[in-house]
């Protein structure tokens, strides 16, 4: 497959899921849905969704692609997102103090890195067993 067939199906897969997520986050309201959130989880993954989102609309996506596609198509995205996470988490609390923005990098973070343990181990969503 061209880089752009690759493209073109990584969209749709990730459109697939988002719109999966969305439909189970309808289904899971604040105060109507079945599960009652003790620690304001709807609200912070709310968060984490408008932050992700936003970090297509800054600099990092100013072409086709991200770095962070190419530093994955490489082989290395385990290893970038891990790293990142322990950098963020390092520098929590010591630049611009206790600063959300480096907790929500680290999430981000860790989104990514989930996504590639789902290609490198074709797990995903649908397989997640969910009694944790």
């Amino acid at each position: 497959m061209d880089d752009a067939k690759d493209y073109e199906l990584e969209h749709w897969k990730n459109r697939y899921a988002f719109e999966k997520m969305t439909a189970a986050k309808d289904q899971t309201t604040k105060r109507t849905g079945p599960i009652e959130y003790k620690f304001n989880e709807f609200e912070l993954i709310s968060e984490l969704e408008d932050y992700v989102n936003s970090t297509y609309d800054q600099h990092y996506s100013q072409t086709k692609y991200q770095s962070t596609d190419f530093i994955l198509d490489c082989g290395h995205g385990e290893g970038f997102c891990l790293g990142n996470i322990l950098k963020y988490t390092q520098r929590y609390g010591n630049k611009e103090g206790k600063n959300r923005k480096d907790l929500l990098k680290v999430l981000h973070y860790a989104l990514i890195a989930l996504h590639v343990h789902d290609l490198e181990h074709g797990t995903g969503y649908d397989e997640v067993d969910r009694r944790v």
